[in-house]
């Protein structure tokens, strides 16, 4: 029989018992002695509210203050009789509302308010999310029912939902698996709204701002908001990296549950909504409406700053505009919108001219040939960026705005779309359309129009007017060749 005996530890091992243990002891008292203070991780808003109504607060109201740096974990909110949080309209343009207290039962919206006049016609709240097609009959199919959203009284909302509910949006399911209605459209417009907020974002982006929790896509299935090149998903994710998402089975479960929800804060965006709005009728995008909302003039310096840091940007990179860089996406190589071949070739040829004459970097690039991560730093680096109307051109929106930041977009004669002028102009850069040999810009610009041509594959283009045109922007010294 084995006998078993056990020797005393020796002083090294008595050594780090005792750090251990002083770690151990270090940690718990950290934890105990940790101030009690709502987390940092709470959205602003939150603490601003929670702060102003502390001291005033009716003592059967429950207001919880969490007391550890991780999110607060509130399920229940709970009120007096009569005393339903009202909801907050911070801020409004037709498509685009930021709602403080908004409810959510049996999967419809409601404002509860007992000043109904200050509500603004659903229509440019919200829409019945059916798709957006030409014609009056369209239209009226697209009107909010009560289905949709209902604005109540506080004594209507006491009926309905009690005192209590869930504490726990986006109202777009249109074009967004495309990656300019994306990040030009969607994610544009959202943020212009919601750094409305902020009018002191600086220079380098920074801002006061609590970052996403949770979007809501509350007409698309899970898939439906991923483009094919998978440039949705890293916009969202680099900018975003803790976000959550829930899509229209999410929202239906909630419906199904049959228990009201509040909303702390929701920017609430919507495609038919926008469209009844002014500025969208003059421009075609959706997006212009947020505009009318007051901001900084670094507003997208936020995002643009965040997405190409994530895509590792040389740190030593110097983007004060000094290196002059002309990016030329070329569409050579896919299906539909490409130039006549030989013109493409002489364009290439007149824009190396420049690279030899005057030492500007020229990139000749097909988008899909790059990673990611190279798309998002050569467009951030980029003083011109050119190339046939197209999905491509999107990335004008990583640019950096100086005097000398310019748009340069080919359109097959008398052919004209807003999407990518409009864009650049609200980034504060240039945007000129080319049309062969005639270029034009704000505020003389054509009529929207897509003749027949305007997706063919022999798109004219004079590729020494475009060439004089980078020297003029770029303020070069003509060229001395005859």
């Amino acid at each position: 029989m084995l006998k078993s005996t056990v020797s005393a530890p020796t002083k090294r091992e008595c050594f780090f018992i005792a750090l251990l243990l002083l770690a151990l002891l270090s940690l718990f008292s950290a934890s105990d002695v940790r101030e009690s203070r709502i987390s940092r991780l709470v959205p602003e808003y939150v603490v601003q509210k929670y702060h102003s109504d502390l001291d005033s607060a009716s003592p059967d109201i429950d207001i919880e203050i969490p007391s550890t740096e991780s999110e607060r974990w509130r399920t229940r909110v709970t009120w007096p009789s009569n005393q339903v949080p009202s909801t907050t309209i911070v801020s409004h343009v037709p498509g685009w509302t930021i709602f403080d207290n908004l409810f959510l039962l049996n999967g419809t919206v409601y404002v509860v308010t007992d000043d109904l006049e200050s509500v603004p016609e659903r229509k440019t709240i919200t829409s019945s999310g059916v798709r957006i097609a030409d014609g009056p009959e369209s239209v009226a199919t697209r009107l909010p029912t009560d289905r949709d959203i209902r604005v109540i009284t506080i004594d209507e909302a006491q009926e309905l939902f009690g005192t209590e509910c869930r504490s726990y949006g986006w109202n777009d399911g249109a074009c967004i698996t495309h990656y300019y209605h994306w990040s030009a459209e969607l994610f544009f417009g959202l943020w212009r709204t919601y750094s409305s907020l902020d009018p002191f974002i600086s220079a380098d982006g920074s801002s006061s701002l609590p970052a996403l929790r949770r979007i809501w896509f509350v007409h698309a299935e899970a898939d439906r908001w991923r483009d094919y090149a998978s440039m949705n998903q890293w916009v969202l994710r680099s900018v975003f990296p803790s976000v959550t998402a829930e899509y229209s089975a999410d929202w239906q479960d909630r419906a199904e549950m049959g228990r009201p929800v509040i909303l702390d804060r929701v920017v609430f965006s919507d495609r038919a909504a926008a469209i009844n709005g002014k500025t969208q009728k003059k421009t075609g995008r959706i997006a212009a409406e947020a505009f009318a909302l007051p901001g900084s003039v670094h507003w997208w310096t936020t995002i643009r700053g965040a997405v190409t840091k994530f895509s590792r940007l040389d740190e030593g990179f110097n983007d004060d505009g000094s290196k002059l860089v002309i990016t030329y996406i070329s569409r050579q190589e896919w299906g539909r919108r490409k130039l006549i071949p030989e013109d493409h070739e002489k364009l290439v040829e007149e824009l190396y001219k420049l690279r030899d004459q005057h030492g500007v970097e020229v990139n000749v690039v097909s988008m899909d040939k790059l990673s990611h991560a190279e798309q998002f730093r050569l467009a951030a680096r980029t003083t011109i960026m050119m190339g046939v109307h197209g999905n491509g051109l999107t990335s004008l929106v990583w640019m950096k705005p100086n005097p000398q930041s310019t748009v340069i977009e080919f359109f097959y004669p008398n052919g004209f779309a807003r999407d990518y002028e409009y864009t650049a102009r609200s980034l504060g850069m240039v945007h000129y359309g080319v049309w062969n040999d005639k270029t034009f810009t704000n505020p003389e610009v054509p009529r929207v129009d897509y003749p027949e041509g305007f997706q063919g594959n022999s798109i004219p283009l004079n590729g020494e007017v475009v060439a004089k045109l980078c020297r003029e922007r770029l303020q070069l010294p003509a060229s001395t060749e005859h």
